[in-house]
């Protein structure tokens, strides 16, 4: 008994020291190019892995310094004089940290697109992997507006319907018209929703799809 007592305890050291991270289950992995305009490769990858680790399973993968960062994807390069890279993103937000540090939990999207860039093409957020982040963002989900579409995606997203959310949750707003955009406020994210869209998203939540934002 005090054989098996010390195993234990040794095993929840180990799973202690790994940071008790499961590795069971799959994540999504998305490769676009020109801002999601062109579907590259949609599958699945093991969660669990590194943002890089799963990526380079998938694809022909060209690194630099020291593997923390993505050169080239299936020979598609970065280019200083043309502005063009490769950006990522896990569940819709662009992560403060390099590929090779973002670890994949079940049910995350990882999406690289191949994009021009510029001084104004920061892109801190967007709306393609919806319903992510309200999925796995570690924050609640608040949907303002009232209704039965607002009902529906607060179901879609795991959230609420109230007039108003708390500072520290991730909040999908109906407001008035057409249209649907994302932006961070603080460590949450916002997404504003026309009313005419939230209709049709309710109904097909694929229709943001790969969008930076908008629907089609």
């Amino acid at each position: 008994m005090r054989a098996a007592a010390a195993l234990l305890v040794l095993l929840a050291a180990a799973l202690a020291g790994c940071g008790g991270r499961s590795t069971h289950g799959t994540a999504t992995l998305w490769v676009t190019r020109d801002r999601g305009t062109h579907v590259l490769l949609v599958t699945s990858v093991p969660a669990g892995e590194t943002a890089m680790q799963a990526l380079s399973r998938a694809v022909k993968l060209k690194t630099r310094y020291g593997g923390r960062y993505v050169q080239a994807i299936d020979g598609t390069g970065g280019s200083l004089s043309a502005r063009r890279d490769w950006f990522y993103f896990v569940n819709g937000i662009a992560p403060d940290r390099g590929a090779a540090e973002v670890r994949l939990r079940p049910g995350d999207v990882e999406w690289w697109d191949y994009r021009a860039w510029g001084s104004a093409d920061e892109v801190p957020v967007v709306v393609g992997a919806f319903p992510e982040p309200f999925l796995h963002g570690g924050r609640p989900a608040v949907v303002i507006g009232s209704g039965p579409v607002a009902r529906r995606l607060a179901l879609v997203v795991h959230g609420r319907v109230a007039a108003s959310a708390a500072k520290d949750a991730n909040v999908l707003r109906i407001v008035p018209g057409s249209g649907f955009t994302a932006r961070k406020d603080g460590g949450r994210v916002v997404f504003t929703l026309g009313a005419v869209d939230a209709a049709r998203l309710a109904a097909d939540t694929a229709l943001a799809r790969f969008r930076y934002e908008g629907l089609p």
